[in-house]
């Protein structure tokens, strides 16, 4: 696959999923009031309410703190995007994934002070699909190291 043909696959999954987080995050606010659940009870609810922190709930109140850490993720990533071992599709749509994942929840603490969250499912802390598309993206990153560079003959070698 050519180099801008990457690049596109790159940068269309970041806006994909920035612009379903920041739609689904929108139909939420406004259509849900403040800690409402649909359904009120059960295992899988939506769920309208904020985090002013980070992943889980880590580090409340520190908008500032984490907005620096997310530019800072975001301006990573950019970066990375332009190394060599981040050349195959599969990297290229998973670090996408975490580029929109990053600025869809970055929108919401510049423009919010806080993110917006609703998926509920069981004990889990409430999450948004910008949260979604950071773990899956993670995910395809840690299998692609773990099982498929080895089989495209990649060697990975410890303490490099």
């Amino acid at each position: 696959m050519r180099r801008h043909t990457k690049e596109l696959t790159f940068f269309l999954t970041a806006v994909i999923v920035v612009a379903v987080d920041q739609l689904s995050k929108y139909l939420v606010k406004a259509n849900m009031i403040m800690g409402q659940s649909i359904p009120e009870e059960g295992f899988f609810r939506i769920t309208y309410t904020t985090n002013t922190g980070g992943v889980f709930g880590i580090f409340a109140n520190q908008t500032f703190l984490i907005t620096v850490t997310a530019i800072i993720g975001v301006v990573a990533i950019l970066i990375y995007s332009r190394y060599p071992q981040a050349n195959r599709v599969p990297i290229r749509i998973a670090i996408g994934m975490l580029l929109g994942g990053a600025v869809g929840n970055l929108i919401d603490r510049i423009r919010l002070g806080a993110v917006v969250d609703f998926i509920d499912v069981g004990a889990w802390p409430v999450f948004n699909l910008a949260d979604s598309a950071v773990v899956v993206g993670i995910i395809i990153i840690i299998y692609y190291l773990l099982f498929q560079s080895r089989r495209e003959g990649v060697v990975l070698r410890k303490n490099d």
